[in-house]
């Protein structure tokens, strides 16, 4: 199988299969990413450790801080304590909300302590972006932010 076919059935894989934890998977929250494929982990209950990322998912699937991860526990593990079965998106997170599924703890193990809500507000959101549906005030402060910008570079000129 060729690289680009493996990477087509991978993406495929994670991006349409919805699916259920077994007893045994944990549903952790990614903190960072010290290196070498590994990813540092936080629980429900508040636990940290690290998790490994398999092959299948290297080069293929890309995991940020705030991701959601579905993970099989390793025995052997001292710190290393856990392998990434599946990445959880935002529709895997509504899917799993909408069975009952979610931990309400879940949402201790996040930084904000904000009460769990039906909303996306508590899903993670790119702020190197545009937002097209801002406020009026976010308008005003934006334009005139430009306009002084632009009079100090007429000043320069």
């Amino acid at each position: 199988m060729s690289q680009a076919t493996k990477r087509k059935h991978v993406v495929k894989e994670v991006l349409e299969e919805y699916v259920v934890p077994s007893p045994q998977q944990q549903i952790v929250r990614v903190l960072g990413t010290p290196g070498n494929n590994l990813h540092e982990v936080e629980t429900a209950e508040g636990t940290r450790f690290l998790v490994s990322m398999p092959t299948k998912f290297r080069k293929n699937i890309w995991i940020k801080r705030g991701d959601f991860l579905l993970v099989d526990p390793i025995e052997e593990g001292e710190k290393v304590k856990a392998e990434i079965n599946f990445v959880l998106y935002k529709d895997h997170v509504r899917y799993l909300k909408k069975e009952g599924l979610w931990e309400g703890e879940q949402t201790a193990a996040r930084s904000s302590g904000e009460e769990d809500s039906d909303d996306d507000s508590d899903l993670f959101v790119n702020t190197n972006r545009l937002r097209y549906g801002c406020t009026e005030s976010e308008d005003d402060s934006e334009e005139e932010a430009a306009a002084v910008a632009s009079d100090q570079d007429e000043e320069e000129k």
